[in-house]
């Protein structure tokens, strides 16, 4: 369960890193209160998650599955720009979050 939760909160730093973006310095109201929300439910999970695995391996993997995704979102709504390059090494990422998870 623990894994899962983490995984869940992985996903949940992505929207609230990108709420964050979209609410232009908490100017804006819902991407503001999405920020709220998903940075509590992503820390909450990572806080549970954190009950039973070791801290190195848990926060690698929140942090790589949240980084991956929230660049993957970027390019694919334009945000950011794509490149062969970038595509590459945020594939080295989510292999690495899959190899930390394999090990443990």
């Amino acid at each position: 369960m623990a894994w899962f939760v983490l995984i869940i909160s992985g996903m949940l730093e992505a929207v609230w890193a990108t709420a964050l973006s979209r609410s232009e310095g908490f100017t804006r109201l819902w991407p503001s209160v999405i920020f709220g929300a998903a940075l509590i439910l992503s820390m909450g999970g990572l806080a549970y998650a954190l009950r039973t695995l070791p801290v190195g391996t848990a926060y690698a993997i929140w942090v790589g599955i949240g980084a991956a995704l929230t660049v993957i979102y970027a390019m694919a709504t334009g945000a950011e720009t794509f490149s062969l390059v970038n595509a590459l090494l945020i594939l080295g990422i989510v292999v690495c979050v899959v190899g930390l998870k394999l090990a443990h």
